[in-house]
């Protein structure tokens, strides 16, 4: 998501809150806009699902989700009541934790509800760290499958290790222990855990196509395997370079276990705002 977009969608967040009783507010009916959900209907239930998270999390619905009418504007001057909904910041951080995590404005709201301090820049930092998250946990995940795929293939855990160390070596040019040595990775972690986001998505990406061409191309045994997965990585390696990215020469991120950390004290705060 560009600073641009954020600043726009901070700004809309900004107008659309309010103070009822002293309490920190959005209307339903409103936030339905914000996040992009045409009809009351699906957006209902997306509510729903935040008000079993609240009980779930023993928090009272009726004061995060109290009932509310509205009146809105209709067609020739005409007005009808509707029901709406104030929402506690909490209960509007439930609702885009229970969205459609596709959307651009809830991936904001997530992050925007999730913070105390109503900044652009401290938003837009917690951003960063989310979408990190999501890609380092997605890089797990697919190193996983490849791993199930190739062990299918006769391949062991420790020449599994050998093959992703190469690629790895293809993508960064440097051996892996020159690399951690560089990013200051301690011998214990995996480098991915101090990647910037582009570098993990960058060695998801190359696993991916490993996987995808190991079966479409039936490889099997370690040689052939480590040539594909060489192969992909330095495709990968060749883009970035022409879009004037040198991956090995992109400074260290933060271990991505503090992230997390950070991420999920944040989160318990939340309910007592």
């Amino acid at each position: 998501m560009k600073s641009e977009e954020i600043k726009s969608l901070f700004a809309q967040f900004e107008q659309a809150s309010a103070e009822v009783e002293g309490v920190e507010c959005w209307s339903a009916r409103e936030l339905q806009t914000l996040l992009g959900y045409s009809k009351w209907e699906n957006f209902s239930k997306v509510i729903d699902k935040a008000k079993e998270s609240c009980e779930n999390a023993g928090e009272k619905i009726d004061y995060h989700f109290p009932d509310v009418r509205k009146t809105i504007p209709m067609p020739k001057g005409a007005e009808k009541e509707v029901v709406d909904i104030l929402l506690t910041r909490y209960a509007c951080y439930l609702i885009a934790q229970n969205g459609d995590s596709r959307k651009e404005q809830i991936a904001f709201a997530q992050n925007y509800f999730a913070v105390q301090t109503r900044r652009a820049e401290i938003i837009e930092q917690r951003i960063l760290d989310y979408e990190r998250l999501k890609a380092r946990a997605k890089l797990a995940e697919t190193e996983k499958i490849l791993s199930g795929i190739l062990y299918e293939r006769g391949i062991n855990d420790k020449d599994f290790a050998i093959i992703r160390s190469k690629g790895d070596q293809a993508l960064f040019r440097l051996k892996t222990s020159m690399l951690k040595r560089r990013l200051g990775v301690p011998d214990s972690r995996p480098v991915a855990d101090f990647l910037p986001t582009i570098n993990i998505k960058a060695k998801d990406l190359a696993a991916e196509m490993t996987s995808v061409n190991v079966q479409a191309k039936d490889l099997t045994g370690v040689n052939p395997i480590e040539t594909e997965h060489i192969d992909n990585n330095l495709a990968v390696r060749k883009m970035l370079l022409e879009r004037g990215i040198v991956p090995e020469q992109l400074p260290p991120a933060e271990d991505i276990k503090k992230v997390e950390r950070k991420v999920k004290s944040e989160e318990k705060k939340i309910a007592k705002k």
